[in-house]
């Protein structure tokens, strides 16, 4: 069974740094890509950036290009480096996965992901 579990949420002022972790397990090979998308109340979740597992390609949305780096390590965590916070990032942040049948993924589309984290608040102070 795939899990999820997001940690590293929480307050951070504007133009700090704060890095958020997706744990993935359940996974037997790296033939999967994990994103991460957001929500603020009231707006759509929108996709904020993916990476795949397989060949580490990676995608951005425009509005954290520059400033949100996605990354992975041995231990099947996935990270998003966010620096430079704008108040405007403030949601949740969810990490998504799924398993991939070709090496290369750029989707930041919701309905394109099987599994769902529970869920990170982040919080960016003006």
């Amino acid at each position: 069974e795939v899990q999820l579990v997001e940690s590293g949420g929480g307050l951070v002022q504007a133009g700090g740094s704060l890095r958020l972790s997706c744990a993935a397990s359940g996974f037997t090979f790296d033939d999967y890509a994990i994103a991460w998308f957001r929500q603020a109340p009231g707006k759509e979740r929108e996709g904020v950036s993916c990476i795949s597992k397989s060949d580490g390609s990676t995608a951005y949305a425009d509005s954290v290009k520059g400033r949100f780096t996605i990354f992975g390590d041995d231990a099947k965590i996935t990270y998003l480096q966010m620096n430079s916070p704008k108040p405007e990032d403030t949601a949740v942040y969810y990490c998504a996965a799924v398993l991939l049948y070709s090496d290369t993924w750029y989707s930041l589309r919701d309905y394109d992901y099987t599994y769902w984290g529970q869920g990170t608040q982040v919080t960016v102070s003006s």
